[in-house]
């Protein structure tokens, strides 16, 4: 197996606004972590102060050796009321794509990454049949702004989280916990609900955020025809035992696949990893007793990563884009030990003629894990919480290192 990737491959990492800004009050998700009861263990607050700190971890990444970062755009700063598009904030975002260019890193947009303008909620959130027009005006402002110096922009990140959660959550969060936040979120709105995209109705939501996506395509293409755009899915690799094969290939379709089918021949597919998913005759195996365990609790398994790439290809037809891929963990070694496996599955992929752009791990920093607050680490740079002071971790010179020389090298 060659060890060289591809000439133009994208070496980057991945963030998102809400949980590396700071300060995003207008968004829906600020209010859930402040109502009570809540699921989150902790609020976002300031998180890592990108927001004023963005050129300076740009220029971390560069000199690290990395040459792509794709980071969220924040919805509730750009329209933080209906209808009105912030220019200042706008124009931050062209700042912080400016900063990339002086840095030779290509950059990545995602324009939804789980939070919306709190007005969502009362305009019927993400069960509404207005939201992908709502979504599409959106879109189409900030590709009239940015769109002539972005190099990829993913719509929906993992527009199919509901699905999974409804089918999975309850392994993560007290299901009855989160209808009391939400209650207590609408309580202090005003209103008689508070529908979120994270938390909302998997079943209303499915097609809603499809046409969503759509019409996000629509808009950007209108700006420029040129600029590649897919969505991004959370893609586990699903797989059984003896007797759980129908059961697995149901829930499958059900969780990830239908959203690829929605995704077939677009510019790209968003490919996000963590783990696989094993399924018995009576449903989801939990890990086994020798497993392997991430602070996620789920199970150590970078060679997913080879499977879902080769999964989504298939079914969508389109170019693969890892756009997130990691660990959460306070061993660095092993992060680093998880890197270099996902990307050997990556280079077995290439070497079969699978059209793979690029790979953006999941997290450069160690920074706001929604419901689990600041307790994962899956930044392959710490952040002091208290002064805000970045510590490149081992495996970001590791994995710089291999950036630098577009190859999987040695240790």
């Amino acid at each position: 197996m060659s060890e060289q990737f591809p000439e133009g491959f994208l070496w980057g990492t991945s963030t998102s606004a809400h949980q590396v800004e700071g300060s995003n009050f207008n968004s829906d998700h600020w209010l859930l972590e402040h109502v009570e009861p809540t699921v989150f263990v902790e609020p976002s607050g300031d998180a890592c102060d990108q927001y004023h700190r963005y050129e300076s971890d740009i220029a971390m990444l560069a000199d690290l050796g990395f040459n792509t970062y794709r980071f969220s755009v924040e919805w509730a700063r750009i329209e933080p009321e209906p209808g009105f598009f912030s220019r200042t904030e706008l124009d931050h975002y062209r700042r912080v794509v400016e900063a990339c260019h002086k840095y030779s890193i290509s950059p990545v947009v995602t324009l939804h990454h789980f939070t919306s303008p709190r007005w969502l909620a009362g305009c019927g959130g993400w069960e509404s049949d207005a939201t992908p027009d709502l979504f599409g005006q959106y879109a189409l402002k900030v590709a009239e702004s940015l769109g002539s110096d972005i190099d990829y922009v993913c719509t929906i990140n993992e527009l199919n989280i509901v699905a999974l959660l409804k089918a999975f959550g309850g392994a993560f969060f007290d299901v009855d916990k989160v209808r009391d936040m939400l209650s207590a979120g609408a309580k202090a709105s005003g209103l008689d609900s508070y529908p979120t995209f994270f938390y909302g109705d998997a079943d209303r939501i499915e097609p809603i955020v499809i046409e969503a996506h759509n019409k996000a395509v629509q808009a950007v293409h209108s700006v420029r025809s040129d600029l590649p755009v897919g969505m991004t899915v959370a893609i586990q690799d699903f797989q059984a035992v003896e007797g759980g094969e129908d059961l697995m290939l149901e829930q499958r379709y059900k969780a990830q696949d239908v959203y690829l089918e929605a995704a077939k021949d677009g510019d790209f597919i968003g490919v996000q990893t963590y783990t696989r998913m094993l399924f018995g005759p009576d449903g989801l195996l939990p890990p086994s007793l020798d497993s392997e365990l991430t602070q996620m609790g789920y199970e150590f398994c970078p060679e997913a990563l080879e499977a879902t790439i080769r999964h989504a290809v298939k079914i969508t037809g389109s170019p693969a884009l890892v756009t997130e891929n990691g660990i959460g963990t306070d061993d660095d070694a092993r992060r680093i030990v998880f890197l270099r496996k996902a990307l050997e599955g990556v280079l077995r992929c290439l070497e079969d003629g699978i059209d793979v752009r690029g790979y953006c791990q999941w997290s450069l920093l160690d920074n706001f894990e929604w419901m689990l607050g600041y307790r994962p680490t899956f930044g392959i740079v710490s952040v002091d919480r208290n002064t805000q002071e970045r510590i490149p971790k081992p495996s970001a010179t590791w994995l710089g290192q291999m950036a630098k020389g577009n190859a999987l090298l040695s240790d």
